[in-house]
């Protein structure tokens, strides 16, 4: 992920790059989920961190994310390997 950095710009910890499952609230109080959305976790100040241009591709810039998890297809790849 190139336009990311390895380290958390509020915190300085590494990130955690994965594809991860999403839920944007919107301004209207509505939700949008995205599945498997490439992106990169801060495990200490939980903040996630996404491709300007995918925020755009998704249609949720003016969304904020309140939750994410590991997408499972990451977690089924493990599984096999």
């Amino acid at each position: 992920m190139t336009w990311l950095r390895e380290h958390c710009p509020g915190c300085d910890r590494r990130l955690v790059e994965s594809r991860f499952d999403a839920t944007f609230r919107m301004p209207d109080a509505t939700e949008r989920l995205c599945f498997g959305i490439p992106a990169a976790l801060c495990t200490d100040c939980h903040q996630l961190y996404l491709d300007p241009d995918l925020i755009e591709l998704l249609d949720v810039p003016a969304g904020r994310c309140v939750f994410a998890i590991e997408s499972d297809a990451v977690l089924q790849e493990r599984a096999w390997t």
